[in-house]
């Protein structure tokens, strides 16, 4: 018997599928293609008011794009056989993907260009431009995008005191363990807990004890919400107490993994414990630091739980987050349609802004860590 009579298992090649069978397959797809486009464009015109065709929701749609995604994966293996049964374990998750992040975003935009005020009775109806205008000239977004860039300059005195932490940690201190469990404890609250417990509580302006002690050092009507400069101020100590305990646990692991010869053939060569940090220790761990920065930048472009908690972004705008103030906008003023815009801006400018950091950071991590 040879090794092909003794193959039980049958491989449909491409060539072996007859003519008409592709032509069935390439004729369902497109006639759901057709479906699908159909329904899309006949919907989208009954919204825009172009048309007295068109559905109550876009929930059929949605049945539509259900049905071409299963059509598509069926016809795969029809037309192409073993080639279509391998594209499978890739496209339903592709399918679901386009379903749960492009559509929303599709829709993002479609409502961002709209009017939709809830508390408005006329309901919903396309603007064209007119959020986009009013976004430019809006002065408490551009002043909650500025408060952004002081928010995201704080993470400089972040990461140096959590690189402090984590050097004082990696050393062979009294009670290690415990203070590092110590240190971390911040991290396990929530934003809204640490909002409670320090900016309603310990920083109270009658009863709070950091209030008491301000008072005591001769501070006499001590407010730390009331000016904008010391709200801000007290906004970012809230959220960097909160935050810098995740930096530093990943700056200690980083300076647990260094090879330990490196560190002490700097040693026997003479260097001095500054030399040995800044021309050997924080070249090394660039790459971490890098990671831990870019990483808080992403936590910070979306801090909210705190502004909203204890100040609501007063006073008058002045520790508006772009979150915060695009939370507000929903929920206070209920306008859907400007809000969704402002969100997509803020998006926007988020994925050129990282892109734009990191590649400056791979640069920079180039140039430090070629001279070692």
């Amino acid at each position: 018997m040879s090794m092909v009579d003794g193959d039980l298992l049958h491989t449909v090649e491409t060539d072996s599928i007859s003519q008409s069978r592709k032509l069935w397959g390439r004729a369902a797809l497109w006639l759901s293609v057709l479906w699908l486009l159909t329904s899309f464009c006949l919907q989208a015109a009954y919204d825009l008011g172009w048309t007295s065709l068109g559905f109550e929701n876009w929930r059929p749609v949605l049945y539509a794009y259900f049905i071409w995604a299963c059509i598509l994966c069926v016809t795969r293996v029809v037309i192409y056989g073993e080639t279509g049964k391998k594209a499978l374990f890739v496209l339903p998750a592709a399918l679901f993907v386009i379903s749960m992040v492009v559509f929303p975003l599709l829709f993002a935009l479609w409502i961002g260009f709209s009017d939709w005020n809830l508390a408005s009775p006329t309901g919903r109806r396309f603007n064209g431009l007119d959020n986009l205008r009013r976004m430019i000239s809006d002065p408490f977004y551009i002043n909650a995008l500025v408060n952004m860039i002081y928010y995201c300059l704080a993470i400089v005195v972040e990461y140096a005191i959590a690189f402090g932490l984590a050097l004082l940690l990696n050393q062979n201190i009294v009670a290690r363990k415990f203070w590092r469990v110590t240190f971390l404890v911040p991290l396990m609250l929530s934003p809204v807990a640490v909002s409670w417990m320090v900016g309603k509580s310990m920083l109270e302006t009658r009863f709070g004890p950091i209030a008491r002690f301000a008072r005591w050092l001769g501070w006499e009507n001590p407010s730390f919400f009331g000016d904008p400069l010391t709200a801000r101020l007290s906004i970012m100590i809230m959220d960097a107490w909160t935050f810098i305990p995740f930096m530093m646990i990943m700056l200690l692991a980083g300076l647990q993994a260094l090879p330990r010869e490196v560190l002490e053939a700097a040693e026997v060569d003479g260097a001095t414990k500054w030399q040995r940090f800044w021309k050997v220790i924080f070249p090394l761990m660039l790459p971490v630091s890098v990671t831990a920065v870019m990483i808080r930048i992403i936590f910070k472009l979306k801090l909210a739980d705190i502004i909203i908690t204890v100040t609501t972004g007063g006073p008058g705008g002045a520790t508006d987050s772009v979150t915060s103030f695009i939370y507000r906008e929903y929920r206070d003023r209920s306008n859907v349609g400007y809000g969704t815009l402002l969100a997509l801006a803020y998006l926007v400018i988020i994925v050129i802004g990282m892109t734009l950091l990191m590649k400056i950071a791979d640069r920079v991590v180039q140039r430090m860590t070629g001279r070692l």
